[in-house]
């Protein structure tokens, strides 16, 4: 039996529906609806369609109608993990949002972005740091040091474990 909002503030239900919101700070959020698949307390897993109606090119890769990710949230640490597939299963990598640690909040996950990202490709051979520029321009290091040191810890270690063999051990 699915939770009301007003009553979802613990552990998720497999398969109940819930709103992602992705709180940046200079920027709108955004809001795109997911489902469950698991919640044991401390990590949240949902699956999410791409949630734009157009494509978007990074690149490095490109995000369209479709693709469907599978995103692992922690209330205990400072990122997010994004296993991004096409609609037929095609691994197309991992994204990963340094983030504040999510919160379960009445409408679903709360997720404050730090404005520093990781990509990984599928085949493990491409590894990017993003939005650096983007984190030093958003003020951070300068309104809260504490939390920019976490942010750069987090990205560092995301990026040691996926050039240590993949981020499997995080999204099993």
């Amino acid at each position: 039996m699915a939770m009301s909002g007003a009553e979802r503030t613990g552990v998720l239900g497999e398969g109940e529906q819930v709103t992602v919101t992705l709180v940046k700070h200079l920027r709108p959020e955004v809001r795109y609806p997911a489902r469950v698949i698991a919640d044991d307390g401390t990590r949240v897993v949902v699956r999410a369609p791409w949630a734009k109606p157009d494509a978007r090119d990074f690149g490095f890769v490109r995000f369209e109608p479709g693709d469907v990710f599978t995103e692992r949230y922690w209330r205990d640490r400072w990122y997010s993990i994004k296993t991004v597939r096409t609609g037929d299963g095609v691994l197309k990598g991992w994204y990963c949002d340094i983030t504040r640690p999510t919160s379960v909040e009445p409408e679903g996950l709360l997720v404050t972005d730090l404005d520093l990202d990781l990509w990984v490709s599928a085949d493990g051979r491409t590894i990017l740091r993003l939005d650096e520029d983007e984190f030093l321009e958003s003020g951070l290091p300068e309104r809260d040091p504490e939390a920019a040191e976490q942010a750069r810890r987090a990205l560092d270690e995301l990026e040691r474990l996926a050039r240590e063999g993949g981020l499997d051990r995080l999204t099993a």
